[in-house]
């Protein structure tokens, strides 16, 4: 398809009426009469070969594929205002920007908080937003990396886009203090015995995949969405759980639990900021992705 021959204008329609699911909502949300957003609608439709919006009862619902264009919509959206943003330079000192990070709480515990800090002194009006890592990331990852400035996350679980290394961790296993069923050094039987605590989906972990491949599957007691509440769902348990070194020892202050390594040769973690193409010449990316991987070397002295 050339996109010469397209107005992008109805990208913007699009998304409009796809949101509102209605003909009048979206034209005052994109500054149009009723009459050009119907005639928005009518081109659309032609387009797509699809109503797009069916009526029933008295509301408009979404079709099979109004319901893909949706998301698909917004992205492209979101792109194309990063696209016509991008400057030539990129004054941290006085210009004001937001960057969008989705992560894990662990990445914003090990490096949020001093990228922030960092930011405060070299870039008073720039703002950072986190957000949390989705469950489906693996499955997402394109979408995701093109409505966000980056996600912090380990390499081996996606891959196909550019990335910038920031640190590397080791993972460990946390086990409660009290726990007897587990003496001075943690065993694979006990990998095998002991119910586990998991952050999301523990298959996405690579240090798991290597369980696989040893025979153990992990009993999942309980599955959470976040890294640092591990310890305490540990604590007076038989449960034990995988994480990484630096945050686990943040945490044991506020835990009786202990930290021990895993009995096998678990893979680093090595933590990484990915980003869409989109962004790789962007000036402003391009400081965000060197102030990162500075704060980073800084964090892991």
């Amino acid at each position: 398809m050339n996109l010469a021959n397209l107005d992008l204008n109805l990208v913007v329609a699009l998304r409009a009426l796809l949101e509102e699911r209605n003909v009048t909502r979206a034209g005052h949300r994109i500054g149009l009469s009723q009459p050009a957003m119907s005639g928005s609608l009518a081109r659309l439709r032609r387009h797509f070969d699809d109503e797009l919006l069916s009526r029933v009862g008295g509301q408009y619902e979404l079709t099979t594929l109004g319901r893909v264009l949706l998301d698909r919509t917004a992205a492209v959206c979101d792109m194309t205002e990063r696209l016509f943003s991008s400057k030539v330079g990129f004054d941290p000192a006085t210009e004001s920007r937001e960057f969008h990070l989705v992560c894990s709480d662990y990445a914003v515990t090990v490096l949020g908080t001093a990228l922030v800090r960092a930011l405060r002194q070299e870039a008073p009006r720039v703002r950072l937003r986190f957000t949390q890592t989705p469950a489906d990331i693996v499955a997402t990852a394109a979408t995701v990396l093109s409505t966000v400035d980056g996600v912090l996350m380990p390499h081996g679980i996606i891959s196909g886009f550019p990335s910038v290394e920031l640190y590397e961790d080791q993972w460990v296993f946390i086990v409660a203090e009290d726990n007897t069923e587990v003496g001075d050094r943690l065993t694979r039987d006990d990998l095998a015995r002991l119910p586990w605590v998991t952050y999301q989906r523990v298959y996405d972990a690579p240090p798991v995949h290597q369980l696989g491949l040893l025979g153990i599957e992990p009993n999942v007691e309980i599955s959470v969405d976040s890294f640092q509440v591990l310890p305490f769902l540990v604590a007076g348990t038989r449960r034990i759980a995988l994480a990484q070194r630096r945050l686990a020892e943040r945490l044991r202050a506020g835990a009786p639990v202990r930290i021990m390594p895993a009995p096998y040769e678990a893979a680093p973690l090595r933590e990484a900021l990915w980003w869409h193409p989109v962004h790789t010449h962007d000036a402003a990316h391009t400081w965000l992705r060197e102030t990162a991987a500075r704060v980073a070397g800084s964090v892991t002295e």
